[in-house]
């Protein structure tokens, strides 16, 4: 009797067993076969780009594909949940960003997921700092000027963003609240912002350092300051807006690797450790850097953190600025 219990037990002990051994063995034969990079926006823009520019450097390493699938809509929803509800297997992952990961589970009142404990951190890829960029019509070159200019027009003032809740949007509020000004924030559809701010339209905007770069070489537009806490390694001679008169003002974009949540560890460890290698290998770097994007290596415990910090913050200044997406 006593034996055939103990024999019962051990089978009990190996029937659990098989799945974690299984799983440990599936995570050493990774990748076997192409791997899936979803970016939740169209091709061509900031996660796009990165996207693939780490995707190719992994393929080289594994001597497998990662493939970018593209998946747009609802500022990032559709691709992100697509990856929550993914197999945790290590073939489909995401390049993700601030938005759909930090943002929007507090600017969607009914999104049916959220993504900072449904996806598993894997690897930050960059800061992304935004820029107070201005029409050089405004005649202003600091952070102080800007803000007499914009207390005298009085309700004159327009901002642009690439849409409601987006990390411009919600850095032209927090700025606006606390330089103590009054503009009215007139939302595009990404690019279309940059068009009417070119235009002299509006009369300034927060963008992503990559997206104006250009723009700002060519005395098209004036940098004011960086919205990120460290100054930008690709335009260091443009001060933060924290050393400008209000410390501790942080709200820049950011961009990292994320896989579904049960994601055997080895393979999230394996993924972390080679785009940390492309991150710090000299050629990237440079890239990065000349496009304005800061590499932050990193681990994805360093990342999880992180993520979770970014989500309380934008938690409270959604609630705060009234903004909806819903």
């Amino acid at each position: 009797m006593k034996l055939s219990i103990l024999l019962k037990a051990a089978a009990a002990v190996t029937a659990l067993a098989l799945p974690a051994t299984q799983a440990m063995a599936q995570a050493q034969d990774w990748p076997h076969k192409p791997v899936k990079i979803v970016v939740a926006f169209t091709a061509g823009g900031t996660t796009d780009i990165l996207a693939r520019m780490i995707g190719q450097r992994l393929a080289d390493k594994f001597k497998q594909p990662f493939v970018v699938d593209n998946k747009p809509g609802g500022a990032g929803n559709i691709g992100t949940e697509y990856v929550v509800r993914a197999p945790a297997d290590g073939y489909t992952i995401t390049a993700n960003s601030v938005g759909p990961i930090a943002v929007n589970p507090s600017l969607f009142k009914k999104l049916p997921y959220n993504p900072v404990f449904d996806l598993a951190p894997v690897a930050q890829i960059a800061d992304v700092p935004n820029v107070l960029v201005v029409h050089p019509s405004i005649n202003v070159k600091s952070v102080p000027d800007f803000i007499k200019y914009a207390k005298a027009s009085g309700s004159n003032m327009n901002y642009a963003s690439t849409g409601i809740g987006t990390s411009s949007h919600l850095s032209g509020y927090l700025f606006t609240s606390r330089a103590g000004f009054e503009a009215v924030h007139i939302p595009y559809k990404g690019a279309e912002a940059l068009k009417d701010l070119l235009a002299g339209r509006v009369q300034f905007m927060f963008a992503t350092i990559p997206s104006v770069i250009q723009h700002i070489k060519a005395g098209k537009l004036v940098a004011i300051a960086v919205s990120s806490k460290n100054r930008s390694r690709s335009m260091p001679e443009v001060p933060t807006i924290a050393e400008s008169g209000f410390p501790g003002f942080e709200a820049g974009s950011w961009f990292g690797f994320f896989a579904p949540k049960d994601t055997p560890r080895e393979i999230v460890l394996t993924l972390n450790k080679a785009i940390n290698e492309a991150l710090t290998d000299k050629e990237i770097d440079a890239r990065l850097v000349l496009d304005g994007a800061d590499p932050v290596p990193g681990s994805p415990e360093k990342f999880g953190e992180f993520v979770k910090a970014e989500y309380e913050k934008w938690k409270l200044v959604v609630q705060q600025s009234g903004a909806t997406a819903n």
